[in-house]
């Protein structure tokens, strides 16, 4: 498989990780110390995840315009992203959905290309914000 299909392949994944609330797969597919979504470190990254789709009903991450460049032991894959949630609990019967573009940084590891730094610059949004949400404690 070469670089950009392996890169490819662990951007699905970690779309459909997200979109299952699969938090071993992700931290399977990330550096301990990956910086993402405002966050430093794996469980702080998971952390903010769980805080912003904790009480989302479903969602749907689609990602497309891959453009990946590859420098040794390092590469950079640029993706349109637009992403669907569906509002639960208190949101239930509303929605929000953002559209923008991933900037992800990887690195070689000796099981493939792991997550080293995610940043997501929305460009477009539809919806209620509020739907975002962590799990109710009840």
């Amino acid at each position: 498989m070469s670089d950009r299909d392996d890169i490819l392949e662990r951007l699905a994944l970690l779309a459909a990780a997200t979109d299952a609330r699969d938090w071993a797969t992700i931290r399977a597919l990330t550096v301990p110390a990956v910086h993402g979504y405002g966050a430093a470190g794996v469980d702080a990254v998971i952390d903010t995840l769980r805080a912003h789709l904790g009480g989302v009903g479903p969602t749907q991450h689609l990602l497309g315009n891959h453009r990946v460049t590859v420098d040794g032991d390092a590469a950079r894959s640029l993706s349109y992203g637009r992403v669907h949630h569906v509002g639960a609990g208190p949101m239930a019967g509303s929605s929000y959905e953002c559209l923008g573009e991933y900037d992800d940084h990887w690195v070689r590891s000796p099981t493939g290309w792991l997550l080293a730094q995610r940043w997501f610059a929305i460009r477009i949004e539809i919806g209620d914000r509020a739907v975002l949400r962590p799990a109710d404690d009840s």
